[in-house]
């Protein structure tokens, strides 16, 4: 798909008009997309293009993060417009920002979080950029698009055959969860995904339950209380499915059991209350519990009690830095996005790396022992061979560092000193965007995923989802604060601690063991 036509049509599409009411315009992008793919195919002289379309079979949220369009930037080459100053310029276009990036003011996500309207005449670095298109209270992705699928009731796996009949049943309870809210509210640009906690309910919260209670016991009982602290937790469901199985199998560890989530959303922290207080059932833990509508960024209390932290697919929507190296000196560059007056995106390169991203550079080349991947030839005859293509790049490819995870680091380590973390994300990505530990980046719209390939697109209603690199986590986890750690599959650590036997099928398949095979789980021991 043509990044930067599709870009504009989205602008074009929101800028002045509420979501889910403008029938004609969708209509109108409909026709623009099917004319966008009708010139890509024109232009691969009659070959099918080839994209990502994530879907059930994923085993990934059916839409849970990726797309984006090109808002006037490309894979370009980098040229100078400075000694200190890169614009990235665009393969399509080759307008000169270079007087307006002087002009134009720095500002950060944090500066952005009282305004209602998307930024204009500004710059910012990528991850503030990423940051204020996903968590801006006011038009953010996760503040107010996202919607989260639950199946109704869990699903009875040993009635199934097999699974690619938990696949069908799935897909139909998919479609009648989103026909629902259809016929209250039509909406044919919905951010709908799923978490694995939803769709394994309650054997997935159990166990974590079990970890929980097994590691409590061996550490900390009976001397403190269970203190479990979650971080992003969705519709609060994984919060009742632990206390729920707490309450039953140890009622003695549930008396002295406090859950206190930290949700940046304020949608989803009152859906979770709204959740807690649906059931009797469920309203027997309120006194448990404690919802606190914070960035976990903005903590300043210390929590001197040991406790454990919870963090489930959390990483991927964390901010990243972009950088990209001279090949030559093989020097990093920052990218900063610029922001014209008319909401198109540019992207600038600097030599001159900020304190946050050059502080991540060191701590990975000391944690690591400077083993990790960088995304330029290393060796002398590879450089030289790069330097002989046609019209070679003077920067290479786009690295994303992690520089968010970085800081959520530092947070446990600062506030949270006796913590135990416990954490699960997804370490490999189909589809992802150009660039080394690059996103996928995607929106949804009549109920079908639209990747695109960069992560500059119309803030607030594409998803920008980064795999985490769990080797390079783990050494930086461990640097920072101090703690000891294993990495698992997902398969391994639901092995040790689920009952396997609740989600097998009749022909012995186990979704709950196969699916979710590029997810990693990391844990302080």
């Amino acid at each position: 798909m043509d990044s930067p036509v599709v870009t504009r049509l989205f602008r074009q599409l929101f800028r002045h008009h509420p979501t889910c009411q403008l029938r004609r315009n969708l209509a109108t992008l409909a026709a623009a997309l099917r004319d966008v793919r009708r010139q890509r195919l024109h232009e691969l002289h009659g070959q099918p293009l080839h994209r990502h379309q994530p879907q059930l079979q994923d085993h990934r949220r059916p839409q849970r993060r990726s797309y984006v369009s090109r808002g006037r930037s490309g894979s370009g080459t980098g040229t100078p417009e400075s000694e200190s100053n890169w614009q990235q310029r665009s393969d399509v276009f080759q307008q000169d920002m270079s007087e307006e990036f002087q002009r134009y003011p720095m500002v950060t996500a944090m500066d952005l979080r009282g305004r209602k309207e998307r930024p204009r005449r500004v710059k910012m670095f990528m991850r503030d950029f990423i940051e204020d298109s996903l968590y801006n209270p006011n038009y953010g992705y996760f503040s107010k698009q996202v919607v989260i699928f639950t199946p109704g009731e869990p699903f009875d796996f040993h009635s199934l055959y097999d699974e690619l009949d938990f696949h069908a049943l799935l897909s139909r309870r998919y479609v009648e969860f989103e026909d629902s809210l259809d016929a209250v509210s039509p909406c044919e640009t919905r951010q709908l995904w799923y978490t694995p906690t939803e769709l394994f309910r309650p054997y997935y919260g159990e166990a974590i339950a079990r970890y929980l209670i097994a590691n409590y016991k061996l550490t900390t009982y009976p001397y403190y209380d269970l203190i479990i602290y979650e971080m992003g937790a969705g519709r609060g469901t994984l919060m009742l499915n632990i206390l729920d199985y707490i309450r039953d199998v140890d009622p003695a560890v549930y008396d002295r059991t406090k859950y206190r989530i930290i949700e940046i959303s304020t949608q989803l922290a009152t859906l979770q209350h709204s959740q807690l207080m649906q059931s009797s059932a469920a309203r027997g833990h309120a006194d448990k519990v404690e919802i606190i509508n914070q960035s976990i960024f903005d903590w300043v209390q210390p929590v001197p009690s040991p406790c454990f932290f919870l963090a489930f697919e959390v990483f991927d929507n964390f901010a990243h830095d972009i950088l990209r190296y001279d090949i030559s000196t093989r020097k990093p560059l920052q990218g900063i996005v610029l922001i014209d007056e008319n909401g198109d995106f540019y992207e600038f390169y600097t030599p001159q790396l900020d304190p946050v991203a050059a502080r991540y550079l060191r701590v990975r080349d000391v944690a690591t022992d400077g083993r990790y991947k960088v995304p330029y030839p290393t060796t002398r005859l590879g450089r030289w061979l790069a330097a002989q293509k046609p019209l070679a790049p003077n920067l290479s490819d786009p690295e994303y560092i992690p520089t968010r995870l970085m800081q959520f680091f530092e947070v446990l380590g600062r506030y949270f000193p006796a913590h135990r973390l416990l954490t699960s994300d997804f370490h490999s990505l189909p589809g992802a965007i150009k660039g080394l530990n690059a996103p996928i980046v995607q929106t949804r719209f009549q109920r079908q995923p639209v990747p695109v390939t960069t992560p500059l697109v119309h803030q607030g209603y594409f998803d920008i989802m980064f795999p985490t690199n769990f080797q390079t986590a783990e050494a930086t986890y461990q640097a920072i604060t101090g703690k000891l750690t294993r990495v698992l599959t997902h398969e391994e650590f639901m092995r040790r601690w689920a009952y396997v036997e609740d989600t097998e099928t009749r022909s012995g398949e186990n979704p709950l063991l196969t699916w979710y095979k590029n997810a990693s789980v990391l844990y302080t021991v």
